[in-house]
């Protein structure tokens, strides 16, 4: 997806055009959350197939294998589906990451907090409208519609197929959530949770379908984006806070995972988010 974000509703009439026909399991280029206040979703992610009667909230993060179709449910299908990359969301994405890898679809209240939601993504789309949408109005109602959505999702979320590789994982973000900018190896975070490094890949592989490392450098890579847009520090001080002693191998890792040099990012976000 070119587009930083995008925002769009699925009606009962699209719900119902679906019916019938065949949808492959695919993955994105991009992160999508989907909002659901009328109707149900059928989602196959993370290898098991679910039903969800809205109200409801659904993350499928960038790269993950799924299916999902919207279906009617007492004769309504009322979903708002925001997709966008994640350089867009970079200050709080690899939290989204962390709040939803072990369960995808999350029902929600469907007073108050849900009408709150479904009006910051109409006040959301009504932006994208305009001739010259202002992206940074977007982002901070997004922000508003993300902390609402945490602050609402239930705390005690387990998934039918809990069991101890998503324990692990979640003991593993916290862990790297205090050292990511440190310049420690994957044995650092294997030891802190009495395990093996290639145990430690089979955990991450199991749950994210990524090792150990490729999550290391994505948290990093991350927090180089939100210090590249939201900060003045130098390409060289960003790299070293995050744990790159070497500016030139900072940005050799950051445009091979990006395409862009964080010269690049830093120029083309400001231009776009300002």
């Amino acid at each position: 997806m070119e587009q930083l974000f995008k925002i769009f509703r699925y009606t009962t009439e699209e719900a119902k055009a679906l019916e019938g026909q065949k949808i492959e399991p695919h993955v994105h280029d991009f992160e999508e959350l989907i909002i659901g206040a009328k109707g149900k979703i059928s989602h196959f992610i993370d290898f098991e197939d679910e039903t969800v009667y809205a109200p409801f909230v659904s993350f499928v993060t960038m790269g993950k294998p799924h299916l999902l179709r919207p279906q009617v449910h007492e004769g309504e299908c009322d979903l708002w589906v925001i997709r966008f990359r994640s350089e867009f969301m970079s200050e709080v994405i690899f939290k989204m990451y962390s709040y939803f890898h072990n369960r995808a679809n999350v029902t929600l209240p469907g007073d108050q907090c849900f009408d709150r939601l479904m009006t910051l993504c109409q006040m959301m789309y009504d932006e994208t409208q305009r001739p010259a949408p202002g992206l940074i109005v977007i982002k901070q109602l997004f922000m508003t519609l993300l902390t609402i959505i945490n602050h609402e999702r239930p705390t005690n979320i387990q998934s039918d197929s809990a069991n101890s590789a998503s324990e692990t994982y979640t003991h593993f973000l916290h862990i790297l959530e205090e050292n990511f900018r440190r310049n420690v190896k994957i044995s650092f975070y294997a030891e802190k949770l009495f395990m093996s490094e290639r145990n430690l890949n089979i955990v991450c592989q199991e749950v994210m379908q990524q090792s150990a490392g490729e999550i290391i450098e994505t948290r990093k890579l991350n927090e180089a984006k939100n210090l590249l847009v939201n900060s003045n520090k130098t390409i060289a001080e960003i790299g070293f806070e995050i744990g790159y002693n070497e500016k030139a191998y900072f940005s050799k890792v950051f445009k091979r995972k990006t395409g862009y040099t964080p010269t690049a990012f830093r120029k083309e976000m400001k231009q776009l988010i300002s």
